[in-house]
This record gives C-alpha cells, structure tokens and sequence, in this order.
C-alpha cells in the first residue's frame, strides 16, 4: 500500500493540470443549462413544473454513448490533423456552444420558451458530445497500468468538473447580480455574452494538453475492422462500409462484455443506473428551494457556489485517497449512505426555516458526500474501458449513470408541486432514493472485486492478489 505522502504526490504531476482543465472545460456547460437557465426561467415567472421538465435536455447525456463510437473514429477535417483527433473535435463543440450563448443573448423566454429551451438542447448535445472525447483524452493521460494515478486522475478530473462548475456559477450569478443591480433589464442575456467569454479561454487553455499519439489506437481497431470485414459477406466498398459500421457501432459493446462477462457486465450497469437517482432529484430543486425559503442570489452563490467548490476540491482529493486505502467497493456503500443522510439536513432547513448556519453545513456535507461518491464512481468505470475504445466504453457507462439522474429527476418540479410545495417530505423522499443501488452493490460486491481483480487494478488499497479481502 502506498504511503499518504506518496499518494498525494502523484497529484502534483504535470498531467493532472491538463486532467484540471479538461474537467473544467466539461463542468462549465451545467451552468449554462442547469443553475442559470433555472434561475433565468424562474425569475422570467415560469413555474416549477416547467421549470423541473426544462431539465429534460440533460437526458441527452443520458444517451451520448449512443453517438460515441463515431466520435472514436471519426476525425474532423483540417482540424484533426493539426489538432488532434480528441482536441479537434472539443474545440468544434465549444464554438458550437459559444454560437448557442449569442442566440441566447436575443431571446425572451416568457416569450418564446420553446426557442430558449430548443437551444439549450444544442448546449446539452454539444456538451454531451464533448463529454465523449473528454474523457477519452483524460483516460489516455495515463497508462494502462498506472492504477493509483488513474484513481488521483479521477479525483483531479472531478474537482476541475466541479471548479468549472462551481465558480463558473458564480460568475454568472454574481454577474446577473451585478448587472440586475446596475437597472439593466435584460441582464441574463447578457451574461450570457460575459460567459461566453469563459469558453472562449477555456480553448485557449486546452491548446496546452497534449494528446497521445493514436497510431496504436487506430491499428487496433483497424484490425477489428478487418475481423469484421472478413465475416461480412458483400464484399466491395458495400462490405467494406458495412465493416466499418460494424465495427464502429457494435465492436465496443462487445469489447466491454467479453471482458467482463455478460452477468457481471449487466450487474454493474444496473448499480450505476441507480446510484445517484435521490441525490439528482434533490439537485434539480435546490436553487428552486434555496430561493423560496428567501435566499437571495448573492446568497447562493457564496453558500452553495463559492463556499461549495471549496469543500469539493479538499474532500474529492480525500476522497481519492480514501478510496485507495479503504477498498473501492467499500468506499461506495459508505458514500452511497453519506450521500442520502446529508439530504436530511435540506428536510432540517425547510422545516425550521432560512437559516445562514444550517444552509452552509448542508451545502458542506452536500459537496462532501457527492465529492466522495463521484471520485470513486469515475475512478471505477475509468480503470475498466479498453484503450481501443476508449470513449465509447467509458460514454457507455456514464451515460447509464446519468441516465437515472436525469430522467428521472425530471420530474422533480412535479413532486414539489403534488406534495403541495412541502420541501421537506420531499427530500425524505430522495434521502430513501438510494436504497435500490445499494441493495444492488452489496448483490454484485464479488462480482466487482473478481472483475477489478482480473483487470489488474489496486484501487482496493492493497495487491490484486488480496484484493478478496479487500473488497468482501
């Protein structure tokens, strides 16, 4: 087992920079779309429930892996060559995003919230898509067989996500703020234009992460396609584009079960669909809860923002290291049960009314909580994709998770309103949310350790020959 001090050593390794960055290019986007649009909508007098059902674009992330094996392969003209493969195709999606932010700019939503909500789905799609080649370009910072930098560059990825997330919220709060304060009527528009300037620095910062060379990724699965290609029947350009589709589409998929076994496979996917259901639909009304019980923006964003990224960016590297040495199996349940008490504290504050103390310790033990589970959550799907693809596998599990997140916490306004605005039965609801995932962890718990033992990772805190022990 590593010692404490060589473990938060490999924190200070120059790739976890580029690894900061990119979770900061992937967390930036949830502003747009999540704090400032709920924000935006509910002060333009929309009610919860459209509100709560706005929140549907992010189930396209939901469905990203579905797309991802084109990203795989796929290079994007003249760029590509010049840029990378994965860089070619972030950049194309930000100028995507910029383009979204300016036509946002023009828009009224009392007046026209289909256009609003129409363009936030091109924010979410293009963010989504990133997300792809994001990771993607993360993972392949880090070799193969580097588990305790793989767990580090989880954690590292994680506190970028949350920083872009986190102070890109207070910007565009304090930002509104500002300008509301200022007697500018269409404040939120142009915020908008002030947070398009973040995307454009943020793509003057991904110029400085280095992209690995693909020629090993590409000779694989150019000799995946040539399996296929030679059980294709039609032969010509129709065979060889069959091939290719093939080999594209279905070639992942099968890489993933194959290696890990059909049963064992199907089992993880179930617990990742599950585990942060309860915590996503307390998510999807917090600013909507924190501004009813009379929290000003300013408010929020010291507490739930700026206070907020602090206490994420301390307990996500804790996190990590915490995972290492406890055992990663481990680690999730007591995350899992953490994540669900702490909503108690919200039920607390709605019962007992605005409080600035109770406020800033639900939102520390909020981040802390969701800090932990999240580092332990990427670190797990990271360390089990095949470098051969390596954003489909990875967009495959993400997507499972967001999936429960999203989809269901849609409907979050909706249960506001049918418990007739009582916010605290409705975060007892959540905290009971995360049995289900649970129950499923501690079925497949063997299952984990014999698969994360048979792809030679240490993520339990000790050898892989005693990796049993570990994990039971």
């Amino acid at each position: 087992m590593p010692s404490i001090r060589a473990s938060m050593a490999t924190y200070l390794e120059r790739r976890m920079g580029r690894i900061f960055l990119l979770g900061i290019i992937s967390g930036f986007p949830w502003v747009l779309i999540g704090s400032s649009l709920s924000l935006w909508l509910q002060e333009d007098g929309l009610s919860r429930t459209a509100i709560g059902w706005a929140g549907l674009i992010f189930g396209v992330y939901a469905f990203n892996f579905l797309w991802a094996p084109f990203i795989d392969r796929i290079r994007i003209p003249w760029l590509s060559p010049r840029l990378g493969h994965r860089r070619a195709w972030i950049v194309t999606l930000q100028a995507v995003i910029l383009l979204c932010l300016v036509a946002w700019s023009a828009i009224e939503p009392s007046a026209n919230l289909a256009g609003v909500v129409a363009i936030g789905l091109v924010i979410a799609v293009a963010s989504a898509t990133q997300d792809i080649t994001i990771d993607a370009l993360r993972i392949e910072q880090i070799g193969t067989t580097e588990s305790e930098t793989m767990a580090a560059g989880a954690a590292t990825a994680v506190v970028g996500w949350w920083t872009g997330y986190k102070l890109g919220g207070v910007v565009a709060l304090e930002t509104a703020a500002g300008l509301q304060g200022a007697g500018i009527e269409n404040y939120w528009q142009v915020t908008f234009l002030v947070l398009g300037v973040v995307v454009i620095l943020c793509n003057i910062g991904l110029m400085f992460v280095r992209e690995p060379a693909p020629e090993a990724r590409i000779a694989a699965q150019a000799a995946d396609e040539e399996l296929v290609a030679g059980r294709v029947a039609t032969a010509g350009h129709l065979g060889r584009a069959g091939a290719w589709l093939t080999s594209t589409v279905v070639g992942p998929l099968m890489s993933f079960f194959r290696r890990n076994g059909f049963a064992i496979a199907a089992a993880v996917l179930g617990f990742v669909f599950l585990f942060k259901i309860g915590e996503a639909f307390m998510g999807r009304m917090s600013l909507v809860f924190y501004k009813e019980i009379g929290f000003s923006k300013s408010d929020i964003a010291l507490y739930s923002k700026g206070l907020g990224w602090v206490t994420t960016v301390v307990f996500t590297v804790l996190g990590g290291l915490c995972a290492i040495r406890i055992g990663l199996v481990r680690a999730m349940f007591v995350a899992g049960i953490a994540m669900a008490l702490t909503n108690l504290m919200f039920a607390a504050l709605a019962w007992t009314g605005k409080s600035e103390a109770l406020f800033a310790a639900a939102v520390v033990m909020d981040d802390l909580t969701s800090a932990f589970a999240t580092v332990t959550f990427v670190a797990f799907i990271s360390m089990l994709v095949d470098r051969t693809y390596t954003a489909t596998q990875y967009a495959l599990l993400a997507s499972i998770g967001t999936a429960g997140r999203t989809l269901f916490a849609a409907s979050s306004g909706t249960l506001v309103d049918y418990l007739g605005g009582d916010w605290g039965t409705f975060f007892i609801i959540t905290t009971l949310m995360v049995i289900p995932s649970l129950l499923c962890l501690w079925a497949i718990r063997g299952k984990l350790r014999d698969m994360l033992t048979g792809a030679r990772v240490r993520l339990f805190g000790k050898d892989a020959e005693a990796a049993p022990s570990a994990a039971s």
